[in-house]
């Protein structure tokens, strides 16, 4: 089955809702790589320095429109991009699914020559799409200016059995009750954006994909990179891991590197509630 089927009238308007929250005009581009078309979302001045935004597993690019809103599409050319394979607007090649980092590696090289992103880039992953930065960074450091890691997973720590157990029904047959579900559990009941949750819901009709998995990213690469910055952000009341444990783990490995326990916040709504927070440092 087609990819596309996937992509319902009712997806797209739940998509398109949440892409109207967004400040002032938002162009998407759809962005041929080797593994397909990538979408991505852009917003704020053209001519400001470029920030590429991975969002965490299933979330889709819609999940930054609180932070570009609080100020980062201000001082950014801000760029949101759904991950291939993963619910979104993005259409995976036939026959050349991602299987591999080296695969991932070769795909975001693909997205930022797309983007005409050849200078030094502010690179920012949240979840998943921080252990994709992560690998990035450690083997492509020269096209970056900086790094920001949020809330990343299986990048210092690994992830609590308790989590994984309750994230596998949704993983395997996700339905709309079982995303809620989820969410309020992990995120301890905090309010999350409607407009975002609904495409959340529309995000159940996507087949399961099994995500690129593999070890965690070379740290020692990314300690030895030159020149740019590195900030990794926790939160602190993550259910995924033991926020406390991973930012020492990642203050020994990257001691050049800003790394902060966010107070008061859960992993999947960070993007969401700790909005401002996020602009404000980037």
């Amino acid at each position: 089955m087609s990819p596309a089927t996937f992509r319902t009238s009712s997806f797209r308007a739940a998509y398109d809702e949440a892409l109207g929250q967004w400040p002032g005009p938002v162009e998407a581009a759809d962005l041929p790589t080797p593994y397909g078309i990538t979408r991505v979302n852009s917003c704020g001045p053209a001519d400001a320095p470029p920030l590429v935004l991975l969002p965490g597993g299933g979330a889709t690019s819609t999940v930054w429109g609180a932070v570009a809103a609080a100020g980062a599409a201000r001082t950014h050319r801000m760029h949101a991009v759904d991950l291939v394979g993963d619910p979104g607007l993005s259409v995976p090649a036939p026959g050349r699914a991602i299987r591999s980092v080296a695969d991932l590696v070769g795909w975001l090289d693909a997205v930022l020559d797309g983007l005409g992103a050849h200078g030094p880039v502010t690179l920012g992953g949240h979840s998943y799409g921080a252990w994709i930065a992560a690998h990035y960074a450690a083997g492509r450091a020269a096209r970056l200016g900086r790094l920001v890691l949020i809330d990343p997973t299986r990048v210092f720590a690994g992830l609590r059995p308790g989590y994984v157990l309750r994230a596998l029904p949704v993983l395997v047959r996700p339905t709309p009750e079982r995303i809620r579900s989820f969410l309020a559990w992990e995120t301890r009941g905090a309010a999350l954006d409607p407009a975002w949750l609904r495409v959340q819901d529309e995000s159940a009709r996507f087949p399961a994909v099994r995500p690129v998995t593999g070890p965690r990213p070379d740290l020692a690469a990314l300690a030895a990179a030159p020149g740019g910055r590195v900030d990794v952000l926790f939160a602190e009341r993550a259910r995924c891991h033991d926020a406390g444990g991973a930012a020492r783990a990642a203050r020994e490995a990257l001691p050049g590197a800003c790394v902060e326990v966010l107070p008061g916040v859960a992993h999947h709504a960070l993007p969401l509630t700790a909005a401002g927070e996020l602009a404000r440092r980037l």
